[in-house]
């Protein structure tokens, strides 16, 4: 990947515990651009395997999974091409880019077939140590009284198949509990995160409020039909985010992290009616490119959260979060502290500070709870989840030493 410059500071977070940061282990720890939300063939997306990765490599990710519902790329499964202009082109580009690797076949009715790679099969045509890596990954796809409840296992290594449940926390929390099973028993990092809660309005902030062991969530995912920014009568992700955040401190658990994703099922055409690969991304502040310091780090709340914008800087040190932007030309910035006071824990999310620049910093007060930061630039966001969306970013809450 291009490394961003050497000032980086990374935010030092573990559980509910902020530490001033180590500046002689920085240099040891670089950036690295990931995607933890995509389909393919394997489920419902409209791509194959190898013309995805193609995809992101090619657009300056360094790491990235395949997150099929309810399914892992290993065995054999073969894929009917629905007769659609843009599925019979993307056939045809397939074919043109990897020739006489396509295995396919055509059957009575002149369809044609195609049999999809494992991951075993495409990862090794893609991946570089330190320059590119494909995580295993399974979209755990449950529902209940219709209502799709969806949680990414990010390094999975045996698929966990849906068992329904009695709700919607318990549905969440037997998620939760057989993937802390999976990572006990064999001894390898993974988390779970929830999908979208806003899909069909399928969770709510009370739902996740009941949970034990959430540890992430997605504030932004790019599929247009997730109602990131809730309505009316429904709250938004940040706000979500803001009261689930304060109901999680005042019962003592962990802090909750906010992720943006594509969940990418649409390649071939690409506007405000598709879900596309490009909407938003995490940055990860990590020792190597591998699954386990990836995830040490963002269990660590070491990473921030984009649609574009770039981060020069995070830096707490205990008392104060300081960022500042990698500027661009003829771009403007607002950023934006939020977080909720002790004194008032209902009252969740509220602005604490404004300022307009590239750079800026919020002290805690002795009544404050937590603080993150939102920074919204004045460009906008291309092939956008929303028309009139501009590139922004969000760093991890962090709490008073």
């Amino acid at each position: 990947m291009k490394y961003l410059p050497l000032i980086f500071v990374l935010i030092f977070l573990s559980f509910g515990s902020c530490k001033s940061s180590d500046k002689s282990e920085e240099p040891s720890k670089k950036w690295y651009k990931g995607n933890l939300h995509t389909h393919s063939y394997w489920s419902d997306g409209d791509d194959y395997p190898e013309m995805i990765m193609d995809w992101y490599k090619s657009h300056d990710y360094d790491f990235v999974v395949l997150s099929d519902h309810n399914t892992l790329a290993v065995g054999e499964k073969w894929k009917l091409i629905p007769k659609s202009p843009s599925h019979e082109m993307g056939f045809e580009k397939y074919l043109d880019k990897y020739g006489d690797q396509v295995v396919y076949r055509e059957d009575s009715a002149g369809r044609v077939e195609v049999k999809l790679k494992t991951l075993a099969e495409y990862a090794p045509m893609f991946e570089e140590e330190g320059e590119f890596l494909i995580i295993q990954s399974q979209e755990l796809t449950e529902s209940f009284e219709k209502k799709p409840l969806h949680m990414n296992v990010t390094n999975i290594q045996k698929l966990i198949p849906a068992e329904g449940g009695n709700s919607i926390p318990e549905i969440l929390q037997n998620g939760l509990d057989r993937v802390k099973a999976q990572r006990d028993s064999t001894g390898v990092p993974m988390f779970l995160h929830i999908n979208h809660p806003n899909f069909v309005w399928a969770i709510t902030p009370e739902d996740m409020i009941e949970l034990d062991g959430e540890r992430f969530f997605e504030v932004y995912n790019g599929h247009p039909q997730v109602n990131n920014y809730g309505d009316s009568l429904r709250p938004s992700m940040e706000v979500l985010w803001d009261k689930v955040q304060a109901a999680y401190l005042e019962a003592g658990k962990p802090l909750l992290y906010g992720l943006a994703v594509d969940d990418a099922h649409n390649y071939h055409v690409f506007d405000q009616n598709s879900s596309n690969p490009g909407r938003g991304w995490v940055m990860v502040l990590s020792e190597s490119l591998d699954p386990a310091s990836l995830i040490e780090a963002m269990e660590k709340g070491d990473f921030y959260s984009t649609t574009g914008v770039t981060m020069n800087e995070i830096d707490f040190d205990g008392e104060t979060l300081s960022v500042s932007v990698q500027p661009e030309s003829g771009v403007s910035y607002s950023i934006q502290f939020f977080g909720t006071k002790k004194s008032n824990p209902g009252e969740s999310g509220i602005l604490l500070k404004e300022l307009e620049g590239d750079r800026g910093s919020y002290t805690f007060e002795d009544d404050d709870m937590y603080v993150r930061a939102k920074i919204i630039s004045s460009k906008p966001k291309e092939n956008p989840y929303q028309i009139g969306d501009t590139e922004t970013a969000w760093t991890q809450p962090v709490i008073h030493n």
